[in-house]
């Protein structure tokens, strides 16, 4: 196992992807936060006031704000899994990979921890990114950061272990769909259009309210305890570890799919 995992983390390891993926999220992590908190927090000023700023909680609002890397940059951990995988598939080293490992359950294991350094360093930077921009914002409006609170430290911790799950989920999607384009494709497509939609309709319809709070993304929301979307009253959230466990179930299931489906069949 420990040769499968090196040789996993120098697949990742050895390519610019990672790196360019990582500094899109910076940067998408770091706009976003900064937009919203400037948007939020000097709102009177620019006569553009809404309910939701007026009415939020200001910790819920800095949450909110710093939870935005979560919220909305989460698909970049889950891309950068899912090419752990199809990347493979693609350029047929997977033929290679087989050869020299026949235990193939062994290799989408090696591949899944592999990614968890690649995925905590994403979500290290992506808070961090949120951070810095949020809480400027929101310094400058004299509205409290909260980065005084040990709570608010505990929730973008939250934050880092719900970006490094998706890293995990990545892998799993890349096992069950593992053509390259489709994949990212589809990840993009639900994340940023999707689900948003999904949780939006779904808050609409009282009896099944409660099932948006199961969603992928909503689950990584939850673990940090706040989220643009409940903000807006579209859903409640469930329990951070709540979330933790559903989002973790997602990549287990579908890494189960990608072994029984993918795997198990001639890879040349």
């Amino acid at each position: 196992m420990t040769a499968a995992l090196l040789s996993e983390v120098r697949k990742i390891s050895t390519t610019r992807l990672w790196w360019v993926l990582l500094a899109c999220m910076v940067v998408g992590s770091g706009f976003m936060a900064g937009v919203v908190a400037f948007s939020f927090a000097f709102a009177d000023e620019l006569g553009s006031s809404s309910d939701v700023s007026a009415g939020m909680d200001p910790r819920a609002m800095a949450t909110t704000i710093y939870g935005l890397a979560v919220s909305f940059g989460y698909v970049f951990p889950a891309i950068l899994g899912a090419l752990a995988v199809t990347g493979e598939m693609r350029h047929r080293t997977i033929d290679t990979t087989v050869l020299a490992d026949p235990h193939r359950g062994r290799i989408i294991g090696a591949k899944l921890v592999a990614v968890l350094p690649f995925a905590a360093l994403f979500g290290l930077a992506g808070m961090a990114a949120a951070v810095a921009t949020g809480a400027a914002g929101l310094a400058l409006a004299d509205s409290p950061t909260y980065l005084d609170d040990p709570a608010m430290w505990g929730s973008l911790g939250m934050g880092v272990v719900a970006l490094t799950a998706w890293g995990v989920v990545g892998v799993g999607l890349g096992a069950a769909v593992p053509h390259q384009v489709v994949v990212i494709v589809a990840l993009i497509g639900w994340t940023q259009l999707v689900e948003p939609i999904l949780r939006l309709v779904l808050s609409l319809i009282e009896p099944l309210a409660g099932v948006a709070a199961y969603l992928p993304g909503a689950a990584g929301d939850a673990m940090v305890g706040a989220s643009f979307y409940s903000s807006t009253g579209s859903a409640d959230l469930l329990a951070p570890w709540a979330g933790f466990a559903v989002l973790v179930a997602y990549g287990a299931i579908a890494a189960l799919v990608g072994w029984l489906v993918t795997f198990r069949r001639d890879l040349s």
